[in-house]
Parts: C-alpha cells; structure tokens; sequence
C-alpha cells in the first residue's frame, strides 16, 4: 500500500508492513490486507490486546487476526450466537427468560422460562427467527454506560439476573451491547453485527433446548450429533444441588457470603460429595461378586485423586479392602515413548503405556496370584522391575486410576462385566449470569495454576502456555470415552472460585501485558472480579478443594 497522509504502519505476524489510513477499523482492515487465515476473522490481538472488529486503529501497531478456529475466535462466535438466540426467543415466545446452562454434545444446553414448556414447534419457530436475524445482519453496537445506569436498564427489561451481578462490579462504568432493540451483558467481545453467526442448529432436547455449533477445527459445518445422555443427567443433579443451595450463579453466591453463611455452605457442599461418593461404594459392594477392578478416570485438575481416596474410604466402610494401582508405574522408558506433531514425548498417548504388562499384572492379580508392580522413576525416565509385591484376598480389588481408564484397549483383558468404570470431572454449575456461563475448563485451569504454583515451582504462565496440550490431549483421549462410564461424578464444589481467587487472581496479575499468555490471564480475572473471595479456613482436610490448596489429610497425589 502507498504512503498517504495521516497513515499508521500496520504490521503482520508474518513482519509484513502495510501503511493504511488512521482511523481504519479492524473489520475494514481484514478486508484489505492479505492475513493468510482460512476461516472467516472474528476478532484480533492488537498489540498483544484481543480487540473486536469494530475497534479502530489511530496508530502504528502490530496486529494478529483471530479467525474461528482460535479459541479467542470462537468465544466471540459463541457470544454473538447467543445475542441472537435471545433476541429470537424473546420474539417468538414474548417475555421468556433464556438461560444458557452448560455445554453439551457439539453444543450449549439451555432452557426458556415461560408460561408454559418449551415444545419442538416452539424451537423450531425460534431457529427460523434466528437464521433471519443472522441474513438481516443487524448491527451489533458496544454502549459504554455507567454501572448503576445498566442495573436501571436491566431492571426495567425485567433481566434480574444482569441487575444483580452489576452490584459486585467494581468499575464505575461496563460495556452493553446493544442490537436493536436488545440490550444485553454478554462477558467478552462480539462479532460487528448478526451475520457473523452463520452455522449452528437448534435442536430440542428435553426439558430446553441445545444450541448446536461448530468446532475449531472445521468451523463451517456442525459435527454430527452426539447424544451425552450420561453426562445431561449429572449437569442436571448439579444444577438440582444449586437450587437446594440456593447458589445457582455469582451474584447468589456473593450474596450468601455477604450474609456470612458460607461456612454453613461448605459444610452442605461437603456433605452432598461425601454422600454421592458413599452411594458409589454402595453400588460397587452390592456388586462385588461381578468387579475385579475399579477404574477412575477424567481430565486434568478434576480432583481424581482425592476422588479416589475417599472412595477408597467408603469402600473399607463397605467392608471391602480396594488395592490402588498406578497407571503411571506402566509407562513405557522415555527412549520408547511416542511423540506428538511437533516431535516432543507425548505422555498422553495410550501408546507410552506398556498396556500388555498392565494386563498380564491385572489378570494375574484377579486369578489370585502374586504379582510385583513395577514403580516408575520420572526423573530417570525408567521403568523399575523392583516393585511392591501384591496378591488379592477375598475381599479385595483393585483401583486403577489414569486418563485412559475409560477407554478399553487399557484394560482389554479384562471382560466388561468384571469393570467398573468412573469418570470423575469438575461439571460446575455456577453461572456468571443467565447468557454467560463459566466454562468448567476455566475452573479446571484455576485448579491447576494454584495447585501448580504452590507444589510444583510453575508460574501461572507456565500453566496457560501449557494448557492448549493438556486440553489437546484430554480431546483424544478423555472426551470421547466418557459416555462409557458406569457412573460419572461431579466433582465441582459451589465454593470453589470464591476460595482459588484469592490464590490465583495475584498469580494472574503476575503476568505482563507483554507476555503471550497476557490475553488468557486478562480474560479469567474478569469474570473473578465479580467474585466475593473467600479464605480456606473451614474446608475440611479430605475435601477434593485440598488437592489445590494444599492441607489435605490424604497423601497428596501426582494428577497431571
């Protein structure tokens, strides 16, 4: 591009330069010069800053679009589809009140409170109103506004829920977005208008509704539905917890620590945990003449080794001896371990586990004979033969824990009937309000960065900038097995971010805005801003919250 008066030198990550006229926006911007990304651009990183397209640059800068197969990209996506599903709800069902739940299948389950149940005509109606909003391109408009102004508007649009969450904002001023006659809170950045929102589906699936979407890695065609009938049920008793509780998003937490009941909150909170775990052991006893092994499994960060342990507790209560066995003792010596892509050790690969001595060990052990467990050395990189030496009485079995557990090319020796399966993941249920939710891979990544910080030496940074991996291989290796569980667990606690805040919102505030990670710390300190923090004092010594704070009465695990 030519020189031209009043022009700003814009600079590529490729380190081309391009001098274009101040005052562009970052929509016009993308149009004109060549940034080499696939997928249709849903935002950028300006200087080191996610900024949405409608922002205007007035000065030298070095830009970084954001198409829809970055995370960033598909937040802002997901916003925008959200914004337009409500404004088509609430003209098709006239003072409905939509609530976006939680992720489910390819998509986010949520349910539309109205004069009566939500059936598939009613949905059917709301996606049609939806694909002409998205062909109308409605533009969507950022209205700075002060706080106590938004709660008035809020209050007056009958939306409670926004009204009582801005009571905990601490700046004087918030970002509303405004489409027509819609004004809403959505936390994060959003498309310039409607007609970004193009793939998606609405299916009806009882009692609300599923908002289908596409995933990073093809975003312009919707994967084939997947039914998660398992998982819907245990989002559905988290959701059930909440209301017995009385904390069912941010601002009805904060309100019970204002009032000084949080205490009696843990307590209620632990006792429903002990409780499910209790009537796992009891399934597991009432069924001992059948399971040889108990397997656990889930996602980093989701408490499964505390998990484990008290389970192991309900089971001694049971009058069962359980044996722990440690997946990671199988891993094949690092010389032989797989590597990924990018030609670094994949630990996560189900390949760097010798999965035949694990089976010859298992069905062993089962037939009642003596077996002696290897014991792996991570530092050297070496599998020991000088092991504890094991054998099962009668009332014993064993206890595998391990990412691949649920998966049975792990354990294929073993007949499906003599397993029992557990998937064990933070499902929380906790919402910042009724359109925005809190992913449970944001907690899970708080769990881990304290946890992390306080017994391993990493930094939060550290922590981000090895989180896309961890998530990476959970995709392969986790996800995709979890409907084969016979029992799946939730293991969030609706405490839980008021007591990692005040650990992990110094942690994140440790990482400068030069930093790669400085975006992702930017974005999880902005929804625990609305937060009230909470000290650890009163949870007691066997919660799973003791895995990350450290204080736990059980030997504290390795959960990666």
């Amino acid at each position: 591009m030519e020189n031209m008066e009043n022009s700003i030198r814009v600079t590529l990550p490729d380190g081309s330069a391009h001098n274009v006229a101040s005052g562009i926006s970052l929509e016009e911007l993308a149009k004109m010069v060549p940034h080499g990304l696939r997928w249709p651009v849903m935002a950028a990183r300006v200087d080191n800053n996610l900024r949405e397209l409608t922002y205007v640059i007035d000065k030298d800068a070095h830009v970084e679009f954001v198409d829809m197969s970055d995370a960033d990209g598909m937040r802002v996506y997901t916003r925008t589809g959200i914004l337009v599903l409500v404004m088509a709800a609430r003209e098709v069902l006239k003072d409905c009140r939509v609530i976006i739940q939680h992720s489910l299948s390819n998509g986010l389950y949520g349910e539309i409170r109205w004069t009566g149940p939500l059936t598939g005509a009613h949905v059917r109606a709301i996606e049609e109103r939806m694909r002409e909003i998205v062909e109308a391109d409605k533009p969507i408009h950022r209205k700075r506004m002060l706080v106590e102004d938004a709660i008035e508007l809020f209050r007056v649009d009958g939306q409670m829920d926004k009204a009582r969450l801005l009571e905990y904002r601490e700046a004087e001023t918030v970002n509303i977005y405004q489409c027509g006659w819609l004004s809403d809170y959505l936390y994060g950045y959003m498309a310039p208008s409607t007609g970004y929102f193009k793939t998606f589906r609405l299916r009806h699936y009882l009692p609300g509704f599923i908002l289908e979407l596409p995933r990073r890695r093809n975003p312009l065609e919707l994967p084939k539905y997947v039914e998660q009938g398992k998982l819907a049920n245990v989002y559905y008793e988290a959701e059930k917890w909440g209301r017995v509780l009385g904390v069912t998003d941010v601002a009805s937490l904060n309100s019970v620590i204002d009032a000084g009941n949080i205490d009696a909150l843990i307590q209620v909170v632990e006792a429903l945990h002990e409780k499910k775990i209790a009537q796992i052991a009891d399934v597991i006893a009432d069924n001992r003449d059948r399971i040889a092994v108990v397997i656990i499994a889930g996602p980093s960060s989701s408490g499964k080794t505390t998990f484990a342990q008290r389970l192991w507790v309900q089971l001694r209560v049971n009058g069962l001896n359980p044996v722990p066995v440690s997946v990671d003792d199988y891993f094949v010596d690092r010389a032989d371990t797989p590597v990924d892509e990018e030609g670094e050790y994949d630990f996560e690969s189900i390949e760097a586990i010798d999965i035949a001595l694990l089976n010859e060990h298992i069905t062993r052990l089962i037939q009642g004979e003596e077996v002696e467990v290897p014991v792996f050395d991570f530092i050297e990189g070496k599998r020991s033969s000088k092991g504890r030496r094991i054998k099962l009485g009668q009332d014993q079995m064993l206890i595998i824990e391990g990412i691949h557990g649920l998966n049975d090319e792990l354990t294929s020796s073993i007949p499906m009937g003599r397993k029992f399966k557990i998937y064990a993941s933070a499902l929380t249920h906790l919402n910042i309000d009724d359109h925005n939710r809190i992913p449970t891979t944001d907690v899970r990544i708080l769990r881990r960065l304290v946890r992390d910080n306080l017994f391993r030496g990493h930094s939060a940074k550290d922590t981000i900038r090895m989180w896309p991996k961890v998530r990476a291989g959970e995709e392969r290796n986790i996800f995709p097995f979890q409907e084969t569980a016979d029992v799946m667990v939730n293991t969030a606690l609706a405490y839980e971010l008021a007591v990692l805040k005040p650990y992990a919102d110094p942690l994140l505030a440790a990482i400068g805005d030069n930093d790669a990670e400085y975006i992702e710390a930017k974005r999880l300190r902005k929804f625990l801003a609305y937060i009230r923090p909470v000290e650890e004092a009163n949870i007691p010594p066997n919660s799973i919250m003791r895995e990350f704070l450290g204080g736990s009465c059980f030997r504290r695990g390795h959960e990666e």
